[in-house]
């Protein structure tokens, strides 16, 4: 009788041969003509028959067995029987190393084969439990021993339930049930390149996603801004699809602006951002009309400045740059937002503090104290009073249209919409910007690219209660309607606006 792991023989002692049988039993071996140094087991002592249940066979085996009995002269064996052992499914464990938002790295081990040759083995898997390969499931070589399998097109944040499985003569076997969930979609990971090649109105940058998160990242590039943290609704470059480095051109931008840029990489749960980056686009010099005859004038630095002659009125056609007085005394060079707020003494400085991009365009920010000690423009020349400025609008048409026929033109340094802009008088109007302290919003430094704010020198003492003292100034070329604003505004005497001299 002969089961998967068992099997029952026997045999039988006719004659001891004269002398007394002093064990028996039988022994039985993979190989014919098993002996004592095979396996064996005993059963009692003597002549007659006997039973023995063999146990721990391995499925499937076929097997020689022998009866033997052994007296003082020796052992002897019965004849050589045959017999295979029933095959059974094989053993197999599952197994799981990682797993990601969509993929898994799984697998098993056929331990045994179950006396049949493994024909077939892999994982089954699915979202209900105990899974077969009647649903989900990949075949993955066949025999026995470990083996690993690549799962994919998975769904994120989804519990999951595996098994290994594993196909002989009798049938299929699984392994443990493993249960996994895979983890959730991420925003993508990146960083931004620092920006390089950076001319008048481009530059080059691009990124780097290490992490897409767990889902295809669908587009990328990168975004800028004029304003601290830019996004995919600013200017944007679309630099293709998936992980791994990217480069991107930047083309359109501005000269002499300060741009925020950070690489964004866009994927199903939403847009991911890398490290902000700051540049300045180069300075283009000011676009002069070139229909028109300019004079010039220096001043006790030896800055040179374009003039002209509009009406019976002659200007610099040029911000003043100079950092001292026209007796030679130096004007302090003030950067800090605090103390520049806190002065009662004259003061000078660049846009955003940057001499090197903004002087030779836009030329110096000055203060009330500045202005009003009567050294700053060259000798012969003179801050232009209320009245003026008043005659330059008129001969230009009137607060209507003279901002239009004072600014330059274009939209080089003005930012788009600069209506009505002909530079038709030659005045070459810049958007220069200015400075006044804003500790709410933390800046000082506004407007380049929109406006430009001249002081006159015409003092008006102060009609808001909150403003100790101060000066008229006109507020100028405002790029959105086109017209030079006539309304006498109050001027903090601690603000920073350019000066345009005219001649005595």
């Amino acid at each position: 009788d002969k089961l998967q792991t068992s099997a029952t023989s026997g045999g039988n002692v006719l004659y001891d041969g004269g002398s007394a049988v002093t064990a028996r039993g039988v022994c039985w071996s993979t190989y014919p003509n098993p002996t004592l140094a095979s396996s064996y087991i005993g059963n009692g002592t003597g002549t007659g028959s006997f039973l023995i249940n063999l146990i721990s066979l391995t499925p499937g085996t076929t097997y020689y067995v022998r009866a033997f009995a052994t007296n003082s002269y020796g052992t002897s064996y019965g004849n050589n029987e045959v017999f295979t052992t029933l095959a059974t499914i094989p053993t197999i464990t599952t197994t799981i190393s990682s797993f990601t938002t969509t993929t898994a790295t799984t697998g098993g081990n056929v331990t045994a084969d179950g006396g049949s040759s493994v024909t077939e083995k892999g994982i089954c898997w699915g979202t209900d439990p105990n899974p077969t390969i009647a649903g989900l499931h990949v075949s993955d070589g066949i025999g026995i021993g470990a083996f690993t399998t690549n799962l994919s097109g998975l769904s994120p944040n989804t519990v999951y339930y595996l098994r290994a499985y594993a196909i002989n003569s009798e049938g299929i076997a699984y392994g443990n049930l493993i249960v996994l969930k895979t983890k959730p979609v991420a925003l993508g990971i990146l960083e931004t390149n620092i920006v390089s090649s950076i001319t008048e109105n481009s530059a080059i940058s691009g990124g780097n996603i290490t992490d897409d998160g767990g889902a295809f990242i669908r587009e990328r590039g990168v975004c800028w801004s004029e304003n601290i943290n830019p996004t995919i609704y600013d200017f944007k470059t679309t630099d293709g699809s998936g992980t791994g480095a990217f480069s991107s051109n930047l083309t359109g931008l501005l000269c002499g602006r300060i741009y925020f840029l950070r690489a964004y990489a866009t994927n199903s749960l939403g847009v991911a951002y890398g490290s902000k980056q700051i540049f300045t686009t180069k300075m283009i010099p000011a676009i002069f009309n070139p229909n028109l005859a300019y004079g010039s004038v220096s001043d006790i630095e030896g800055n040179l400045y374009k003039t002209i002659q509009i009406g019976t009125q002659i200007w610099m056609a040029e911000n003043l740059r100079t950092t001292k007085y026209n007796d030679g005394s130096s004007i302090p060079n003030v950067t800090d937002d605090i103390v520049w707020n806190d002065l009662t003494t004259s003061g000078y400085c660049w846009f955003n503090n940057d001499m090197e991009t903004y002087k030779n365009t836009y030329g110096a920010f000055y203060n009330w104290y500045t202005v009003n000690s009567g050294k700053l423009c060259p000798i012969g020349w003179h801050i232009p009073s209320q009245i003026e400025w008043v005659t330059l609008v008129n001969i230009c048409g009137g607060g209507s249209v003279a901002g239009g026929k004072l600014k330059e033109e274009g939209i080089i340094h003005w930012n788009s919409q600069n209506i009505g802009a002909t530079n038709e008088f030659g005045f070459t109007g810049l958007p220069s910007g200015y400075r006044s302290y804003y500790p709410e919003e933390n800046k000082s430094f506004v407007g380049n690219g929109i406006r430009s704010n001249y002081w006159t020198s015409t003092y008006v003492p102060p009609s808001n209660p909150n403003v100790t003292e101060g000066a008229v100034y006109f507020t100028g070329f405002i790029f959105q309607n086109g017209n030079f604003d006539l309304s006498l505004v109050q001027g903090n005497q601690s603000d920073g606006y350019s000066v345009r001299c005219i001649k005595d």
